[in-house]
């Protein structure tokens, strides 16, 4: 299982991201994360999927799916 990305700040914690081209995720596209959750332990922050679809969807703790447009909206 692979991750696409893995980012690391200074003290050690890790966020995951995967990228998907369809406009829908299941819960088989976040196998990679949840294996980096389990191997990072307390290490892990968060794990993306970002994807094309158009809502934020929670995937369990500290996984979520994000539309690829959200990478360009500002929120409030």
């Amino acid at each position: 299982m692979e991750v696409d990305a893995v980012i690391e700040t200074p003290d050690g914690r890790l966020i995951g991201i995967e990228v998907k081209a369809g406009a829908t995720v299941r819960t088989d596209d976040l196998a990679g994360l949840r294996n980096l959750a389990r191997h990072a332990g307390d290490r892990f922050v968060a794990g993306y999927v970002v994807y094309t679809g158009g809502q934020t969807l929670p995937f369990g703790d500290r996984l979520r799916a994000i539309p690829l447009d959200a990478l360009w909206t500002l929120a409030p």
